[in-house]
């Protein structure tokens, strides 16, 4: 009898399952639709790439500069984060990601300023919008805190605080939107930018540059500049870096999935070859390897990986990693030396051109022949190249005529850029903050 039962009931339940897949399609497809995986590690991601900015790359900056204004920096990357997280709620994330209308191929609309019609359940993809909101955000909040660098221990702080807002709406959301969001430009063409080669390096280090010939050189440069006052700070912060550029790229899979998982290999590779690369060229040069110069190097290999992560494999990544060790250290060397700009703490040789470098790369990197996985469909490597260049030129275009406008402008509302000679001098920790790092009292 019980045998019976159960014979009988089996297709009943199965009836009654279809029955109710059947009469609610749309549910059935939402419980498919969300993962709960890729969002726990999204979640996780959004934490590693925070923890890049705060305290990563505070304590990288800090270390490299005179003790006199190490908590300048560190107020900077601070007060930077706080209010690109701000903005970013209220029309920065709209901007990027959503539709622009008409003009939806150049930059998104406001329809989602201050999160507008998101609620918990609301998803992007497989994970809560909310999730992909502030993992965007972090990405949002290093990318100007990576500029400070290049114009540390001369400029005023209400000067990088409207330098970085108006950067953020008029150079960093509309390239987002062209190379990240569907609508975009750049997307529509298969432009091949994983986690933010063109996004985050490119814009970063060419805006660096501008802000660097507008602002002039620090006291002293280039024969008098101090080391930097705390190696040990500045390997600990680019340790933390590294640890972080695991949710930068492997997080920007948007899953856990084997996408994520060969990111992160990758980036490792890279960064461990750039920096056995950029330490033999010192020690080469100098006679002595520095701890500065090797974890220079592992930055100049993670942002070299960046824009490729998704798409090379190991063998790409140490190719990567070679030639990011190789060009970066040697364009340090060309932007002081043979350009004679300040760019104080090597943003534009390091990021810059290390993202421009991965991002060009990519069109051969990704192909089978060196352990990748493939072109975009349709495409060629001439044709993916051709890709790759016109986005890097369009970006590195826009954000070098954007931010040259925005320099003027903030000069005007902040009667200059820069502190004057003496404030200068006596540091910018007491001049523009009545704080030291240090008391030896």
């Amino acid at each position: 009898m019980t045998t019976c039962l159960r014979r009988l009931a089996a297709p009943a339940f199965a009836l009654a399952a279809l029955s109710i897949f059947l009469l609610a399609p749309d549910a059935a497809f939402a419980a498919d639709k969300h993962n709960s995986g890729d969002t726990a590690w999204i979640v996780t991601a959004t934490a590693l790439v925070l923890f890049m900015t705060l305290p990563g790359l505070a304590l990288f900056y800090g270390g490299l500069v005179k003790s006199r204004n190490v908590l300048s920096v560190l107020m900077h990357c601070i007060a930077v984060a706080c209010l690109m997280s701000v903005l970013w709620l209220i029309v920065g994330y709209s901007l990027a990601f959503s539709n622009g209308g008409g003009l939806d191929s150049y930059v998104g609309g406001f329809s989602k300023m201050l999160l507008h019609g998101i609620g918990k359940e609301t998803l992007s993809g497989s994970i809560p919008e909310a999730v992909f909101f502030s993992f965007q955000m972090t990405f949002a909040v290093i990318t100007p805190a990576l500029m400070i660098g290049a114009y540390v221990e001369r400029i005023k702080f209400s000067a990088v605080l409207w330098i970085s807002a108006l950067w953020l709406v008029v150079v960093y959301a509309p390239v987002t939107h062209w190379v990240w969001s569907e609508g975009g430009w750049l997307f529509k063409m298969g432009v091949m930018d994983f986690a933010g080669g063109l996004v985050v390096h490119a814009t970063a280090g060419i805006s660096s540059l501008v802000i660097v010939k507008a602002l002039g050189s620090r006291h002293g440069f280039p024969n008098d500049v101090s080391p930097p006052h705390n190696p040990g700070m500045v390997a600990t912060g680019a340790c933390m870096l590294w640890v972080g550029w695991f949710g930068f790229n492997g997080g920007s899979a948007l899953a856990a999935n084997g996408s994520a998982g060969m990111a992160l290999t990758v980036t490792h590779i890279a960064a461990a070859t750039a920096s056995l690369v950029w330490m033999a060229l010192e020690w080469r040069a100098y006679g002595k390897p520095s701890l500065v110069g090797l974890v220079t190097g592992t930055i100049a290999g993670l942002a070299t990986i960046t824009p490729a992560s998704g798409f090379v494999g190991p063998l790409g990544a140490l190719i990567i990693g070679v030639a990011a060790g190789f060009v970066c250290y040697k364009m340090v060397q060309v932007v002081k030396s043979a350009w004679k700009l300040d760019d104080s703490l090597d943003v534009f040789a390091v990021h810059g051109v290390g993202g421009s470098l991965g991002t060009i790369l990519v069109a051969f990197l990704c192909t089978p022949t060196f352990g990748g996985f493939g072109l975009p469909e349709g495409a060629t490597v001439g044709s993916a190249l051709g890709v790759q260049a016109t986005g890097l030129i369009a970006t590195v275009a826009w954000s070098a005529i954007a931010t040259l406008v925005i320099v003027k402008i903030v000069g005007g509302i902040t009667g200059g850029l820069r502190v004057d000679e003496d404030e200068e001098l006596e540091g910018l920790d007491i001049t523009q903050h009545g704080e030291t790092a240090y008391r030896l009292d």
